[in-house]
């Protein structure tokens, strides 16, 4: 998987950044300049912001207002950035004790940063500050620096840019930041540098076909040791090109896991496949529904009119299946046959399913108007079974609740003709 990570001063017009692009072969190739003349179609881009542009302070939050980016959090540094929150672009990004651990970058900067990079085809899929990308050990700070000036991380969250120093003399902020961490009970027991290659050093070809800077000298180190008061050790150099990625991204919104970056472009074919296949069995289904409905509408009419030809005196056609039904028990009446919904057809069909009951638990047997009700003293499994024999002889079979007078333990089969 392809990696191109970009390194952009927000502050700075035009836009220019240094960057590094890692194939899948694993090579690295880096550059300089602008936007537009970076590498595309990478499947994992990230921004690096450099430390000085990026303020990360403790705060007291409400619960709310965690895992939140905007206005809200933004007040919570509107002291320390000295300008309007509406400027700043805070997130949330971790806890240490009982404060919350804030980034605060210009919005304006940042904006026009990414915008920038979405016109020139390069969507940003993880946004980190330098500061956290150094190595860092518990009770231990580590320091980068350049030669003049540099940046430290002094927990898995914290850390800023420092002023300047020499060779001699360490910057002066970082001597004030340990005199702080010392009235707080925090005092690291020792300080890791790094060097790294200063902006704008002499460039010379890699090994890998990139280009790399010259590195910083390291410093006195026994001179920072006496002005700090507190061991410092060397640890070689540090490159941001090739830190590895970090799990601290600053704005909580924008951040995927790895194995999304892109997903959605690599399953855009998938998608539209998948949009199209329901469309069409959408319209599919609209077509037999209404298929359906006219077949039903012409059977209706079709049924209204055999009813009419049989019948031509009859005012209103409402039901003519249910209206057939009921002049030809009035044709069977008049002729001396019995229909099929006369008591005596209806209990010769319901009385040999009675058999399995017990004597006595036929407690009442009703007939009205093709509809026979009997309340059975018998266990809901036998009631099912007799309303399930009763179904298969073609009639309809209801069972509803006992009268409150019937006492307990009785059950109401109500049957009808279909």
């Amino acid at each position: 998987m392809s990696l191109l990570r970009i390194r952009c001063h927000l502050l700075e017009e035009p836009l220019s950044c240094q960057w590094i692009w890692i194939g899948d072969d694993g090579l690295p190739l880096t550059g300089e300049g602008q936007i537009a003349d970076l590498p595309k179609n990478a499947s994992s881009v990230q921004l690096i912001i450099p430390a000085a542009q990026v303020l990360l302070t403790r705060a007291r939050l409400p619960d709310a207002a965690r895992r939140q980016t905007g206005s809200v959090l933004a007040f919570a540094v509107e002291e320390e950035m000295l300008r309007e929150p509406d400027a700043n672009q805070v997130s949330w990004i971790g806890s240490a004790g009982d404060e919350g651990i804030l980034a605060a970058v210009d919005k304006k900067g940042l904006t026009e940063c990414l915008d920038a990079l979405q016109a020139a085809a390069i969507p940003v899929d993880e946004i980190y500050c330098e500061t956290l990308l150094l190595p860092w050990t518990p009770g231990e700070w580590s320091f980068a620096w350049d030669g003049q000036e540099g940046f430290v991380r002094t927990g898995e969250f914290e850390g800023g840019a420092t002023d300047c120093g020499d060779d001699a003399s360490p910057p002066l902020s970082l001597h004030l930041m340990l005199e702080d961490a010392e009235r707080h009970g925090a005092r690291p027991a020792s300080i890791v540098l790094y060097t790294v290659e200063p902006e704008g050093a002499m460039t010379f070809e890699g090994s890998a076909g990139g280009t790399m800077k010259n590195p910083a000298a390291a410093p006195d180190i026994e001179a920072w040791q006496r002005v700090l008061s507190i061991p410092v050790y060397i640890a070689g150099t540090w490159d941001w090109r090739r830190a590895p990625q970090s799990s601290i991204s600053l704005l909580q919104e924008r951040k995927r896991w790895p194995f999304f970056s892109g997903l959605f472009s690599r399953l855009r074919p998938a998608v539209w496949i998948g949009a199209a296949a329901l469309v069409i069995h959408s319209l599919a289904v609209a077509a037999d529904w209404a298929l359906l409905a006219n077949e039903e509408r012409t059977l209706h009419q079709q049924m209204e009119t055999r009813f009419r030809t049989i019948f031509p005196a009859a005012v209103a056609v409402v039901d003519p299946a249910l209206q057939m039904r009921r002049k030809l028990a009035e044709a069977r009446h008049a002729a001396g046959v019995p229909d099929t919904a006369d008591f005596l057809p209806m209990i010769k069909t319901v009385g040999p399913e009675l058999n399995e009951l017990a004597p006595g638990s036929l407690r009442a047997v009703s007939y009205d108007s093709g509809r026979i009700t009997l309340e059975l003293a018998a266990e809901e499994g036998l009631a099912n079974r007799i309303a399930a024999q009763l179904r298969e002889n073609d009639l309809s079979v209801d069972i509803n609740p006992a009268p409150a007078d019937a006492g307990g333990g009785v059950i109401v089969l109500v049957v009808r003709t279909p």
